[in-house]
């Protein structure tokens, strides 16, 4: 791990080399610019889809917490200089993963189960960063609330799959949704993320998480007795 010292304030932040700064705000821009993308077309419409009060419920937390993972990291973004149409979801091409077409709630299930399991690596990462108030949302906001949505779609699935009928429809759902999962991680060899792992805002090989999520998705899976799709990207 890179011995790169803590940044513990925006004014520090302020101070460091450029290429620190940059780096910085690439990865605060991202998660802003995909949590409020993936609110918009994942967790918002799931309202709708919702089959009971509870279901509806629960899935309006996960919507309000995604906003406020927006929130958190967009106010951010403010103070480190992040300018304003860099931050547009009409400008900023979001992550492959949101151009999932939504229809079903069997499918928002496993959104949350396999995605937001995704997220939770990419989490992992920042829980060590070296700018210190990426690291606090991190650990105080997004890695707790991501935990509870992962695990409100694998509730959920788990219930799906007592019924015959409905296992089919999350295993087709994993099918079509799992293929993008492993793009979440970028590619190997990445200069952006050897800058990362050079300033310690990120601790691991962008193949590394891949390989790791991977390996927990199937997990997850198997535990439900659902197939695990093989694709080239997570090969």
């Amino acid at each position: 791990m890179s011995a790169y010292p803590d940044v513990k304030t925006v004014d520090a932040f302020k101070q460091q080399p450029q290429e620190y700064q940059d780096a910085v705000k690439k990865i605060v821009r991202s998660h802003a610019v995909n949590e409020l993308y993936g609110a918009q077309v994942f967790d918002e419409p799931a309202i709708a889809l919702a089959p009971t009060p509870y279901a509806k419920w629960l899935t309006c937390r996960v919507a309000m917490e995604e906003y406020h993972h927006h929130l958190r990291f967009k106010t951010l973004a403010d103070e480190i200089g992040v300018q304003a149409e860099d931050l547009d979801t009409r400008h900023k091409r979001p992550l492959s993963l949101f151009a999932f077409p939504l229809r079903t709630w069997e499918e928002f299930c496993v959104i949350k189960m396999l995605g937001d399991l995704a997220e939770i690596l990419q989490v992992e990462d920042l829980l060590h960063c070296s700018f210190v108030p990426l690291r606090n949302i991190a650990r105080t906001t997004t890695m707790p609330e991501e935990k509870f949505h992962a695990q409100f779609g694998k509730d959920f699935c788990a219930e799906l799959v007592q019924a015959p009928a409905r296992k089919v429809a999350v295993q087709d759902a994993v099918n079509r949704f799992y293929p993008y999962a492993p793009e979440f991680f970028g590619a190997a060899g990445s200069r952006n993320n050897e800058l990362y792992r050079t300033y310690r805002i990120k601790q691991r090989k962008n193949e590394e998480m891949r390989a790791d999520y991977v390996s927990r998705a199937q997990a997850v899976l198997q535990s439900l007795g659902l197939e695990s799709p093989v694709t080239a990207a997570a090969a």
